[in-house]
């Protein structure tokens, strides 16, 4: 069976019981962005499965990984095409894996060495 994905941000930090709308509401009040909350809507069409590509996370239960659609994209792939290459997926699929790129770019934390 595959889990949702979800992370303790999207709860507003309080576990998979809070608000999904109090949790939107407190993202956009923190970052000011206009439409933020809306876009980030990327654990309604991203799954985990461990008996699925290893563990990696994958588009609504299929098989492709977000991994695989990226690397379609930055091989300079269009997004037709890539809609072409991957037929189950749907363009909010592809958004979805953009969200999710972008949110665990800006969750990273780099440690400088000493």
């Amino acid at each position: 069976m595959a889990a949702r994905l979800e992370t303790a941000e999207m709860h507003g930090g309080q576990g998979p019981q809070a608000d999904p709308g109090v949790a939107a509401a407190a993202r956009l009040e923190r970052g000011g962005m206009l439409g933020y909350a809306a876009r980030m809507a990327y654990a309604e069409r991203l799954t985990i499965n461990p008996a699925k590509r290893g563990g990696k996370v994958c588009v609504r239960g299929t098989r492709v990984t977000v991994i695989d659609v990226l690397e379609c994209l930055g091989s300079g792939v269009t997004q037709e095409q890539a809609l072409a290459n991957f037929p189950d997926l749907e363009a909010a699929d592809i958004r979805a894996c953009l969200e999710y790129a972008a949110d665990r770019e800006r969750k990273m934390v780099t440690i400088p060495r000493e």
